[in-house]
């Protein structure tokens, strides 16, 4: 069984700074990849930054510059958030993915909220 527990979000000014951190229990590996999503209200969740088992990274547009994901293996996964903005408004959620064959199988913590706001 996998579990994901997020912490680190909070009230920040716009400006400021925020790093959530990720830890993994269970049957999660170096070569599985983890992940921020985030959720606005109203919004569809969509993927931050993700980061593989070989170190590589992906970020979405609107957080490039600011955002920075790291991990040490093969349990935990960090987002360090800089210059945050009202956009960023969220409930952030750390994802880890096992792939077997054909198989897809994506684990969700339980969020951590985020509000930028002055």
């Amino acid at each position: 069984q996998v579990q994901l527990v997020e912490s680190g979000g909070g009230l920040v000014q716009p400006g400021g700074s925020l790093r959530l951190s990720c830890a993994a229990s269970g049957s999660i590996f170096s070569n599985n990849p983890m992940g921020w999503y985030r959720q606005a209200p109203g919004k569809q969740r969509e993927l931050v930054a993700a980061i593989t088992g070989g170190g590589s990274t992906t970020y979405a547009d609107s957080v490039k510059g600011r955002f920075s994901i790291s991990r040490t293996f093969p349990k935990n996964v960090y987002l360090q958030m800089n210059s945050l903005k009202p956009e960023d408004t969220a409930v952030y959620y750390c994802n880890a993915r096992r792939i077997t064959g054909a198989t897809t199988i994506d684990y969700w913590g339980q969020g951590t909220q985020v509000t930028v706001s002055s």
